[in-house]
């Protein structure tokens, strides 16, 4: 990781010395410094020599804004002139709707407040509890489990937002698959999926992604909730068909046996509540193993072996030699201090084949879990609750889009936050978890402001004239798959939300039909681009991260685009073939 200031510090010197120059710049170069900006966010993030982002986005500003001040001609200058500063900082930064011209105000707060309310609602374990519901339902059977809860992902990730599902998602995948013994390549692949469900599949409304919330900020009024029910549903139902099916050639025939399922992994929402409430995080065996590895010495490696093949944690524990301190501190960290001399006891037993002792020290274990289960309940039935506040912001902001749209994420926030505010632990952890999700946002502010920079220089008045001189030379429908098509690429290497707001700038001036058949053209790009690489969009960075850590350290980059790849295609043919159809349709209407 190169150093931060030392970037910065030259970036401050060019800026000054671009201001100090005192030449008439070109719009061309603003141009540039803004692509080298975003190709460096892919050059400096993908390779050894790195640069925080955040270091790099807030430093190029400064080259820009630099560069831009300028530029005489553009529209923010005339305004300047026409009615001198103290006027334009009143309405660009003074103002709400200046501050969302500016970088995109509403949409990155309703990114925030949706982090908070998700995060808050996770913590009461409701999807860890709807997975083990439907994993009895099924008999233990794991592919109709997994493709029934991706299911609900998809739907949630709509209405929730797919970087907030991401990391509970991943999480609850690698449970089940863990418990079945699946292969390390089969669990590499359901949270590589994790990322195609919660991005691809969030498409069918505007708040499921946040591309989709940009472009609609763009693009409004020509882009309504209408508008993405109508286009983005096909694209997230056609998307979730071929993930169902991939995950069939992976997952079919495997099975957990409901009848031996350990008393931690069948009471698997009850301990994750228990651990957020006592520890104030919620863990993975192989987390807790990872976290504890200093006093586990040579006995890691034997339990994180047996613990991956599918063997619970206590078993692993027992089975690998492990000093009983050091088990029952592990099990009192991973589940409660009051169960972990319970839980080792049934472990010993069952270890030695005494079943009928194991069995009944399960009992007492379940009893104790049982009663605590009535704060999870009640914590549930509360968060269940702040979607009435939240879905009715959204429908008034439909209704009427003069209300802000942060206000429904924040409602929501405020409307949930007292199914947990009574436990300390747990809401430390919901406001961490959400404040280092947020986190991968910042670097985004300086980025817009470079776009909107762009936009008053008057670049995108070329862009649309090459998209008109495209339409009149190669017809709408080849403009629109090349749309498509680059959107997608870009979105591979760049961050889909920068490309979004980039791109969609370019589709002012023409009809609404035509705006609404090109956006449809570039959300199915963004949406697609941001799965293929592990920098697309948030949702990979966390997924990339997340095998690295605690499935596969020496997974690479390059493996993740080798295993995207088949998927991603087989999604583009659809993608395309569905673009040709709209706009065969569009031309009989």
């Amino acid at each position: 990781m190169l150093p931060a200031a030392w970037f910065a510090g030259v970036c401050a010197a060019v800026a000054a010395g671009i201001v100090l120059a005192g030449v008439t710049l070109p719009v061309w170069l603003l141009a540039t410094e803004v692509l080298a900006t975003i190709l460096g966010l892919f050059v400096f993030g993908s390779f050894r020599y790195q640069i925080h982002k955040n270091a790099l986005t807030y430093g190029m500003l400064l080259v820009i804004v630099a560069t831009f001040s300028r530029m005489p001609a553009s529209t923010w200058h005339v305004e300047l002139a026409r009615q001198g500063t103290l006027a334009w900082v009143q309405h660009h930064l003074l103002t709400f709707r200046g501050l969302d011209d500016l970088i995109h105000a509403d949409t990155m707060l309703f990114i925030l407040g949706l982090t908070l309310m998700v995060s808050v609602i996770a913590q009461t374990r409701v999807l860890e509890g709807v997975t083990f519901m439907l994993l009895r339902r099924y008999g233990g059977s794991i592919l109709p489990t997994i493709i029934a809860v991706t299911a609900v992902v998809a739907i949630s990730s709509g209405l929730l937002g797919g970087v907030s599902m991401i990391g509970l998602t991943i999480r609850t995948f690698v449970i089940i698959l863990m418990l079945a013994g699946s292969p390390i390549a089969a669990i590499r692949y359901a949270v590589m999926v994790c990322t195609a469900v919660t991005t691809i599949c969030g498409v069918w409304t505007a708040y499921g992604e946040p591309p989709n919330l940009i472009m609609k900020a763009n693009l409004y009024p020509a882009l309504t909730n209408t508008f993405f029910l109508y286009y983005g549903a096909p694209v997230a139902i056609t998307s979730f068909v071929m993930v169902a099916w991939h995950l069939r050639g992976r997952l079919k025939g495997q099975q957990i046996s409901l009848d031996t399922m350990d008393v931690i992994d069948a009471n698997a929402e009850d301990i994750r509540f228990l651990q957020a409430s006592r520890h104030g995080e919620v863990m993975t065996p192989i987390e807790l193993l990872e976290g504890h590895a200093d006093i586990l010495g040579d006995r890691l490696e034997p339990v994180m072996v047996r613990v991956r093949s599918g063997e619970s944690l206590g078993l692993a524990l027992v089975l690998a030699d492990v000093e009983v301190d050091v088990r029952r501190l592990l099990l009192g960290h991973f589940v409660s201090d009051e169960l972990a001399d319970g839980l080792d006891r049934h472990y010993l037993y069952a270890a030695a084949g005494r079943d009928e002792e194991a069995f009944r020290a399960e009992l007492a274990v379940d009893e104790v879990l049982e009663s605590m289960a009535q704060l999870r309940k009640r914590a549930q039935r509360l968060g269940a609750l702040s979607l009435v506040p939240f879905v009715a912001l959204l429908v008034a902001h439909t209704l009427d889009n003069d209300i802000p749209l942060f206000l429904a994420s924040f409602a929501g926030f405020l409307a949930a936050l007292p199914a947990i505010a009574r436990i300390p632990n747990m809401r430390a952890l919901a406001l961490r978890e959400a404040k280092q999700e947020y986190a991968e946002y910042y670097f985004l502010f300086p980025l817009f402001l470079s776009i909107t920079l762009l936009t008053s220089a008057g670049f995108f008045d070329v862009l649309q004239s090459l998209i008109v001189s495209g339409i009149a030379a190669l017809g709408q429908a080849h403009v629109a798959f090349a749309q498509f098509a680059a959107s997608t690429f870009l979105s591979a290497i760049l961050d889909n939300n920068i490309v979004a707001d980039f791109a969609s700038r370019g589709l002012h001036g023409f009809t609404t039909d035509v705006v609404q058949f090109f956006a449809m053209a570039q959300i199915a790009g963004y949406a697609l681009g941001g799965c293929w690489t592990h920098i697309g969009c948030a949702q990979s960075v966390v997924a990339f991260a997340f095998i690295q850590r605690d499935v596969d350290a020496r997974y690479t980059p390059l493996q993740w685009i080798r295993e995207m790849t088949p998927i991603i295609a087989q999604i583009m043919a659809l993608m395309g073939l569905l673009i040709y159809v709209e706009n065969a349709i569009l031309r009989w209407f």
